[in-house]
């Protein structure tokens, strides 16, 4: 019992140490700055692009991420292997850099 509490200790203190913005800039530049960099989505630390989108609040932002928009943005940004967390943590990035 005591080397699994202490396995559980060290993989939570691994995950801690962990940059969350690293698996964000990863999932950002492989699945979403072809259209956030460079395309139609709202530009990457643009104010003015994500000022509407921001106060609709991160929930409505993730879903629409997921499940993608009329306005053309395809579900997990055309990624469908993209875990509902990995979304979140892309679109958090792409707020994060409007604040």
């Amino acid at each position: 019992m005591k080397k699994l509490v202490s396995a559980i200790v060290a993989s939570a203190a691994l995950l801690s140490m962990m940059s969350p913005v690293q698996a964000d800039v990863s999932v950002y530049n492989k699945s979403c700055k072809a259209c956030h960099g460079f395309g139609p989505g709202p530009k990457l630390g643009n104010k003015a692009d994500w000022k509407d989108r921001v106060t609709k609040g991160m929930p409505a932002l993730v879903k629409a991420a997921i499940d993608g928009t009329a306005k053309g943005m395809p579900a997990k940004g055309g990624n469908p292997k993209l875990t509902d967390a990995q979304v979140k943590s892309a679109v958090q990035y792409m707020v994060d850099s409007v604040k």
